[in-house]
């Protein structure tokens, strides 16, 4: 199932409905920042972006990327069937966590073997984060972790009533 109406890209945006399913990964030379209880916790010009159908990129970004002692490995994980699966971390800076907010693949499926050391955070749970300077937008729903940028149009799943696509 897709939405009624695709936005219409405009000159130098990509329609996440052109991304793939499965998903592909991307290299991006991007300055990717991450901004968490006032501080800069991470920045690469080294991320991957994960792309698929009706997502906003998703970054990953190298774990090296971030400052000593931002990631905090906690129980549990999730099982993704593309890259397989998920453990997470804590996002820690002083007395402040954002619980739950990182994940990683240390064991990544053979197709996103690239994503191995990298790490995504849920940007809605961050105080920003940006691309070559551009505050992103979070996407939408507490299960995805997409960066709506100026170079994108969706319309994007996570929303209201985006279940069935």
């Amino acid at each position: 199932m897709t939405p009624r109406h695709r936005d219409v890209p405009l000159p130098g945006q990509e329609s996440v409905w052109d991304f793939p399913r499965p998903p592909a990964l991307r290299p991006s030379e991007e300055l990717v920042e991450i901004r968490f209880a006032g501080q800069l916790i991470a920045s690469t010009r080294k991320a991957l972006q994960v792309l698929e159908t009706s997502h906003p990129p998703t970054y990953y970004l190298p774990r090296e990327a971030f400052v000593e002692g931002a990631l905090v490995p906690v129980a549990g994980s999730t099982h993704c069937e593309f890259k397989g699966k998920a453990d997470y971390f804590d996002v820690v800076v002083g007395e402040r966590v954002a619980h739950r907010a990182a994940w990683h693949y240390p064991r990544p499926t053979r197709g996103f073997k690239d994503i191995l050391d990298h790490v995504a955070v849920m940007p809605s749970m961050m105080d920003s984060c940006h691309v070559d300077g551009e505050v992103i937008q979070p996407q939408e729903g507490s299960f995805y972790g997409g960066w709506i940028t100026s170079k994108v149009s969706g319309p994007f799943k996570g929303g209201p009533a985006t279940i069935g696509w």
